[in-house]
């Protein structure tokens, strides 16, 4: 019942070309070292499936790793541009980039509709919008109980999901807090699922807490432990947003040839996450370190003998 491997591992076993991989994270948990590691070890002709591609989303297009983008919200983090992005739809440079294009509710009902085995979900939030329109997979139907049409989307079901969760046991219960985005339904649409924690606990740490268990064992194929996996993004409880870095890429990105020279010396030149955490050093894990603030306790009771 151990599910914990090393990243490499996980990477080498679940990830093919070719394949629909969603990597999912909303503001904080997004699964950076995943996707160096995708990187590093070459993959091609990806479907990439996020809710609001950003900086990793980038980095996986520049590396010659993605060939098409199913997405929503297209954005850095509000710090900037995704010029890697841009320069694929605009001008085709140096390859086009196939695009599906869906809102944040559209996307996350496609996951829940994989998840839930349905075929589609419905939906009125395209009403008014000019995304069915652009994306012929935004479709509309009649309300079989006679009200007026509804929007509806096709569920997605990723060959393999990849999302950056706090804590989980070695069996593979995990276990997050903070803003929760689409994890747990994109790993139930998948396939198969790797999850990369901060932290391996005990299960009876996991059983103390039931609630927090988004992601059950039975839905995990691998664990992964890898603290500050989530940099630069954010980890609620652990560490900070970078920031600084989040500003310094859209200077980066803009440029081609910087862009390239960044994904080498920091992720094809460095050769796992942990090199890359000793390239950044001790002092920029001090910039985004975070005070404790724990939650309250909660009495879930339990039988009297």
């Amino acid at each position: 019942m151990d599910k914990v491997i090393g990243l490499r591992e996980a990477v080498q076993e679940y990830v093919r070309d070719g394949m629909v991989v969603a990597l999912e994270g909303f503001s904080h948990l997004i699964p950076f070292a995943a996707g160096h590691e995708i990187i590093r070890q070459g993959r091609k002709d990806l479907t990439l499936c996020r809710m609001t591609p950003d900086i990793s989303s980038d980095q996986l297009i520049a590396a010659g790793c993605v060939s098409k983008l199913v997405a929503s919200f297209f954005a850095s983090g509000s710090a900037g541009g995704l010029h890697e992005i841009r320069r694929r739809v605009e001008n085709h440079d140096p390859a086009p980039l196939e695009i599906e294009e869906y809102s944040h509710y559209g996307m996350l009902l496609r996951y829940q509709a994989g998840a839930s085995g349905l075929p589609f979900l419905p939906l009125l939030s395209y009403a008014g919008s000019d995304l069915p329109e652009l994306n012929p997979r935004i479709r509309m139907v009649d309300d079989p109980y006679g009200g007026p049409p509804v929007y509806v989307v096709p569920a997605l079901k990723p060959d393999l999901a990849i999302v950056h969760a706090q804590r989980a046991d070695r069996m593979g219960n995990v276990q997050i807090w903070g803003i929760t985005g689409a994890q747990q339904e994109a790993v139930y649409a998948a396939e198969h699922a790797i999850v990369v924690v901060e932290e391996i606990v005990e299960p009876d740490v996991i059983r103390s807490d039931p609630n927090r268990t988004l992601i059950p064992k039975h839905a995990v194929d691998a664990i992964v432990h890898l603290p500050y996996g989530a940099h630069p993004s954010y980890a609620q409880g652990y560490y900070d947003r970078d920031n600084a870095f989040y500003r310094e890429w859209t200077a980066i990105s803009k440029d081609k040839d910087q862009l390239q020279a960044w994904i080498k010396e920091w992720v094809l030149d460095v050769p796992d996450h942990q090199a890359y955490l000793d390239k950044l050093g001790p002092q920029h894990r001090e910039r985004v370190r975070v005070g404790e603030r724990p939650s309250g306790e909660v009495n879930y009771g339990r039988r009297l003998p």
